[in-house]
């Protein structure tokens, strides 16, 4: 049993919302097969769409960053927390209030292209403050953001990223940044737009009107948590951050609604599975022991996958995993599951 009983996954949905980094490219390169999904899906008339929490660029920058890459999009189906934030921020605001901007330029861009006017200083009465990541904030900049906060701004921020990805490891991302307000004040922001907040994925989800959108990311605490609180459904593809392990042991708000091993799974029905299965699934069973979970049987990784995450989410079990057979050791293993 697949996950769509023989039809193509991407056939049920009207838009698909890729994230990026972990999804479409790790770093600075496409990961590989995602050039050709995203092509596939253009040259199918499907919609598409990305979803980030870098509030750093501009949708246009992030589309010719894509694009660089070989993989084809325009700055409208981008859609960053700044630009998310700025249409919140336009929505709840009279046009040309003033908004006090703590981020990078193209904050403040988006700001002003939704006809409100970025401002820096407290003393300027900001409507609301807004939170972005920018590599030259500074104190000065928090110092005014607290004062507007306190003398009873709302305080947006774009997202709680903790850390950023560079090619020198980890470095500090919005969150870190939002830390040293929330110490200030002793409270947090009055919304968070970025993900796994659900802003960011149902404004995008807007953008498609009636039809049904599908989320598809790597990270479960950001990308999936963030389709499940906009009530979307969700891929889940190993290509990034998140493993098989930690889906097992992964709580309801971070339960995907599908995986697959990368994108090829929105166009094979054989490489994508619906999750969770049965404990008797499609050739496997598993089983519940002191020791952890006990898999037996045949049969593809995935539907092996599938009847995993029945047991060891009905039962709160941890991911240690047994083989019973030989076959159940190749799947373990192509799962990435120490046997």
């Amino acid at each position: 049993m697949t996950a769509v009983a023989g039809e193509r996954l991407v056939d049920g949905y009207a838009l698909v919302v890729f994230d990026l980094d972990g999804v479409i490219y790790l770093i600075d390169r496409p990961i590989p097969g995602a050039v050709e999904a995203v092509g596939r899906l253009h040259a199918e008339g499907k919609a598409v769409g990305y979803a980030t929490n870098n509030a750093s660029r501009r949708s246009s920058e992030v589309a010719d960053l894509l694009t660089g890459m070989g993989v084809p999009a325009r700055p409208e189906e981008v859609l960053t927390s700044a630009a998310a934030s700025a249409e919140l921020l336009r929505d709840r605001l009279p046009a040309g209030a003033p908004v006090l901007v703590v981020g990078a330029e193209a904050l403040r861009a988006e700001i002003s292209a939704v006809g409100l006017r970025p401002v820096s200083r407290a003393d300027e009465e900001p409507a609301a403050v807004v939170q972005g990541y920018g590599p030259q904030v500074g104190w000065v900049d928090l110092a005014e953001a607290s004062l507007a906060v306190r003398a009873g701004a709302p305080w947006y921020a774009t997202n709680t990223d903790r850390t950023l990805p560079s090619d020198r490891g980890p470095l500090p991302g919005n969150g870190s940044l939002v830390a040293v307000l929330r110490t200030a004040l002793n409270r947090e922001p009055d919304v968070v737009v970025g993900k796994p907040e659900p802003a960011l994925f149902a404004t995008a989800a807007r953008r498609a009107g009636s039809g049904r959108t599908l989320l598809v990311g790597d990270r479960l605490d950001t990308d999936i948590e963030g389709a499940r609180r906009a009530g979307l459904d969700s891929l889940l593809v190993l290509t990034g951050v998140s493993d098989v392990p930690e889906l097992l042991a992964a709580p309801e708000s971070r339960r995907p609604t599908y995986v697959s091993f990368d994108l090829a799974g929105l166009f094979d029905s054989a490489a994508v599975v619906r999750v969770p299965g049965e404990p008797e699934f499609a050739g496997w069973s598993v089983d519940l022991t002191a020791g952890g979970l006990t898999l037996r049987g045949a049969g593809r990784p995935l539907d092996a996958l599938a009847a995993l995450c029945a047991v060891a989410w009905s039962a709160s079990a941890g991911p240690q995993v047994r083989a019973a057979s030989p076959e159940a050791e190749e799947a373990l293993a192509a799962l990435g599951l120490s046997v």
